[in-house]
């Protein structure tokens, strides 16, 4: 008869047995499965040293693009812009080096640059508009009429135009020197603008914003913007909006004008004034306007080309 002691001894052999197979091929399993994924991360940090190899060639040709358009670009625009007058405007956001690039830019042009005018944050931000208003109705000058529209940017734009731009039938000034200190000392004491040394009204604008907007205003500031630089273009002989790379994207002001063929039909635009060929392409977009022609260059999607064919 088979006792309790031999029924416990087997069923335990049983589960020792069946424990050790298990231990046996969960090793062999594992094993393998290290072996596959050690493999798998050989090809993938292979694959990382060849994506880190390929883009520091590309930056290198990057690099080498873009000393060879700053050396190329100046001789490119030479007289381009010869006995002309052209005025900087620029937004809060724009990096220092992308304004004096783009004012040297315009000198190797043969273009006479008047000054710069700075739009402030206070400018830009939509909770100033009534503040803004206000000063722009007390300080206008006699003979300015502003735009019906009472868009910020609209009338921004209907003021500062004016301002700081020549009549496009006369080639003369449209105000008197008396009154172009007093309106642009009285945005200057409100907060509104920054503008350098003594401004002399100009033939052509050049429009300086920066890259694709990150802010919650970022489209009330983006729409203002546009606005702002078609009621520019028409005071004078023709303006062109600007912005680094990635500023043709549609929440940013370059954006904006594009999608609207009301204003895109008369200011050109630029999409990447951050480098060589983006200040190459704005300067003969300015040509352009002086030829009563508007266009949009850089490299972004909705743009033209990457810049307008140059005059002979």
């Amino acid at each position: 008869m088979i006792s309790l002691r031999y029924h416990t001894v087997s069923i335990a052999a049983v589960f020792l047995a069946l424990a050790t197979g298990v231990l046996l091929g969960s090793t062999s399993v594992s094993e393998s499965l290290l072996s596959h994924l050690g493999n798998k991360q050989d090809s993938l940090r292979h694959q990382v040293d060849q994506l880190r190899a390929e883009r520091d060639t590309l930056k290198g040709k990057v690099v080498d693009a873009q000393r060879f358009g700053k050396a190329i670009g100046p001789l490119a625009v030479r007289g381009q812009l010869d006995q002309h007058s052209v005025v900087l405007m620029t937004t809060p956001d724009v990096h220092a080096q992308d304004r004096e690039a783009m004012a040297r830019m315009l000198a190797s042009a043969g273009a006479d640059v008047t000054g710069t005018v700075r739009l402030t944050e206070r400018f830009t931000n939509p909770e100033r508009a009534g503040q803004l208003q206000d000063v722009l109705t007390r300080l206008l000058p006699a003979g300015v009429q502003l735009p019906v529209a009472s868009a910020p940017g609209t009338l921004a734009g209907g003021f500062l135009g004016p301002v700081a731009l020549l009549d496009p039938r006369t080639g003369r000034p449209q105000i008197s020197p008396q009154e172009r200190a007093a309106a642009l000392g009285g945005l200057s004491d409100g907060g509104f603008v920054r503008v350098s040394g003594d401004l002399r009204p100009a033939e052509l604008a050049v429009v300086l914003t920066g890259g694709r907007a990150r802010s919650e205003n970022g489209n009330s500031s983006t729409a203002m913007m546009a606005r702002f630089a078609a009621q520019v273009d028409r005071a004078g002989a023709g303006a062109v909006l600007v912005g680094r790379t990635g500023s043709g994207a549609g929440n940013s002001a370059v954006g904006a004008v594009r999608a609207d063929p009301a204003i895109s039909s008369v200011v050109s635009t630029v999409d990447n004034v951050d480098i060589a060929a983006g200040r190459v392409a704005t300067v003969l977009a300015l040509r352009e306007q002086l030829d009563d022609r508007a266009g949009h260059y850089g490299s972004a999607g909705n743009a033209q080309g990457p810049l307008p064919q140059p005059r002979g």
